[in-house]
């Protein structure tokens, strides 16, 4: 595409009206220094503040931000997969807006690039300002699901990163509806490397990921990369019943000796209610998976907008 720029940096925006003049600012001045055209690319998910309305005031001023407009909330994680579809440059860096991740890391980043990785992360050396909880949380969830999945997610690192164009093409083709992007940006492959950053406390206002949020996150991010808890629910279900099997012949052998320890409604109720709870918690998680494909055959858009520039057209690949 004749005179696209070099470089994009996209930043879903949700109900940050406080922060995006300061992270405009400091986008800017990264902006400034760099060796090629830049754009910045705001995607107001649903805000209900002045968020699009600064955004807006923000491109009359520099028409270097484009401005993506959803008619509702859809998650952070389709904010910043339209910002990928609306992207131009040749390296697509990802960033919230919020300003813990510092803007400018960003350059670090580039020069990763030019030395020929096509996808750079930032690994989180250190939380400022976070509760121990959501620490706790954090570790335990990134070291999960390292475990779980069948790719290897590096520990610790958000969706701040850089692509590169063939990243960004190959991404574009990934249209699942329960999306973890930091996963699917490792799951394409091509040549990647980490930087390490301090994450800096909230600039202004609250988390926009509450717990509710974060759980339905970890969640997607299990669920759309590990088969391991349906496989658990195979596992689990062969233990009990060899344990079942096992204990027939010792309840049989208990009581033809006279040994009343089996007697009574007390035990039975107990390994019922157990049995049941068991059954219970993995249809459960079959119908985790079944709520994702019933979402995928749908087929309905990931996102509607009510306010954009023109999408660019995909290279191939």
């Amino acid at each position: 595409m004749p005179n696209r720029p070099r470089y994009s940096i996209v930043a879903p925006v949700f109900n940050e009206e406080a922060t995006l003049p300061e992270f405009y600012r400091r986008t800017r001045a990264v902006m400034d220094q760099l060796d090629g055209a830049c754009e910045l690319v705001l995607v107001f998910d649903g805000s209900r503040d002045r968020s699009p309305a600064i955004g807006r005031e923000l491109h009359a001023y520099d028409p270097r931000v484009k401005c993506v407009v959803f008619s509702r909330n859809f998650s952070h994680q389709i904010a910043i997969t339209a910002g990928i579809d609306y992207a131009e440059g040749d390296a697509v860096a990802i960033i919230d807006s919020d300003l813990q991740d510092p803007p400018e890391v960003i350059l670090e980043m580039i020069a990763k690039w030019k030395t020929g990785f096509e996808l750079v992360y930032a690994q989180r050396a250190k939380r400022e300002g976070e509760t121990w909880f959501k620490l706790f949380t954090a570790s335990i969830f990134y070291r999960l699901i390292r475990k779980l999945s069948s790719i290897d997610i590096p520990p610790d690192t958000g969706d701040f990163r850089l692509i590169d164009r063939k990243v960004v093409l190959a991404m574009r083709k990934l249209r699942e509806h329960h999306r973890f992007m930091r996963g699917l940006s490792v799951w394409v492959g091509f040549k990647q490397t980490g930087i390490q950053y301090v994450r800096q406390e909230r600039f202004a206002g609250t988390t926009q990921y509450p717990f509710r949020k974060m759980l339905k996150f970890a969640t997607d991010a299990i669920t759309g990369f590990s088969y391991i808890p349906l496989q658990l629910a195979t596992t689990i279900g062969f233990w009990i019943s060899g344990i079942a099997l096992l204990t027939i012949p010792v309840v049989i052998a208990l009581r033809l000796s006279g040994n009343n320890a089996f007697y009574g409604e007390a035990t039975s109720i107990i390994a019922i209610l157990f049995l049941g709870g068991v059954q219970l918690i993995f249809l459960g998680i079959i119908g985790e998976y079944l709520g994702r494909i019933y979402d995928e055959v749908k087929n309905r858009p990931l996102y509607i907008v009510s306010e954009a520039p023109p999408k660019p057209r995909d290279e191939e690949a």
